[in-house]
């Protein structure tokens, strides 16, 4: 009998602040990136997920001439690894506390072709489609993670004309339930694929009880994965793994080995990589991710 071929997602950078206590050399650069993608790819990684930073400031990053020489560098380098964007920027909205009714200056919020200007231009096989709104903390910073129904559907039927697969990231179970509903209207091309955040603050907690209940709000020919944050990466892993999905670690969501032991991306993929092949099966190369994911060829 063959062993069931399991989706390893690195996310190799994230948007929020790096710790300054990290001690190696944190992705921040399209040339670092590129290095960790290949690192991640090395180790055993089927999908690459890739945020951009400002390479002065090191802080999370939505231009697009940033993700189009990522990309490009990956590309030419002549790793093969399946390349999914984030597209979740443009959603950040910071109420005025004085009257909630309004933005303060800082809040960034796009419309649905600006949020995609870097996918339209780098076209990835795959990008993340945050299917969420909600409260978030990010350390002392508190905001609203604002993606109404209105302009994730445009973002949709954009994703379509783009021929890219969008990941849809739910963070709760009312995010499924729309992501099931994008499926019915026939915005959502060929096998849909699903990804669960555990571990958000004033979302969805890490667990084995979360992770069966949104599995179980799927509908049928679907793929899916599901992660957790910080210390919960591993066991989100063998969660998932044991329930029949895919998985997801790297720097973006968790920065260490364990307590007190920083991690790498190369690090941390080769133990998820162990964990999948222990529980017996085997991890997807990128050619068979393509196949399972009905990935345009």
């Amino acid at each position: 009998m063959s062993k069931r071929k399991v989706i390893l997602t690195c996310a190799v950078t994230g948007n929020a602040p790096v710790n300054p206590k990290y001690p190696f050399d944190y992705p921040v650069t399209p040339k670092q990136i590129c290095e960790t993608v290949i690192e991640s790819a090395r180790a055993g990684a089927s999908i690459a997920h890739i945020h951009v930073r400002d390479p002065e400031t090191g802080d999370g990053s939505r231009d697009p001439a940033l993700f189009k020489e990522t990309v490009d560098r990956i590309r030419d380098s002549g790793v093969d690894i399946v390349l999914n964007l984030t597209a979740g920027m443009g959603a950040l909205f910071l109420p005025d506390p004085e009257d909630e009714g309004h933005a303060l200056p800082e809040s960034d919020m796009l419309n649905a072709v600006d949020r995609l200007e870097h996918v339209k231009d780098s076209l990835p096989e795959i990008a993340s489609l945050d299917i969420t709104t909600g409260n978030q903390e990010e350390g002392p910073f508190e905001f609203v993670y604002m993606n109404t129904t209105r302009t994730l559907r445009k973002m949709a039927k954009l994703f379509q004309e783009y021929g890219v697969k969008p990941e849809l990231e739910a963070f709760q179970a009312g995010d499924v339930l729309f992501g099931n509903q994008l499926i019915k209207e026939g915005l959502v091309d060929g096998t849909p694929m699903f990804q669960f955040v555990l571990g958000v603050k004033w979302a969805s907690p890490a667990t084995p009880d979360t992770m069966i209940y949104l599995k179980n709000l799927l509908p049928d020919g679907v793929q899916w994965s599901g992660f957790g944050l910080g210390r919960l990466q591993m066991p989100m892993v063998a969660q998932s793994v044991l329930l029949g999905g895919n998985v997801r670690v790297g720097l973006e969501d968790n920065l260490y080995m364990e307590r007190g032991v920083f991690a790498t991306n190369g690090a941390l993929t080769e133990r998820a990589y162990s964990i999948i092949e222990n529980l017996g099966d085997a991890v997807a190369t990128p050619a068979e991710a393509r196949e399972i994911l009905g990935l345009r060829t």
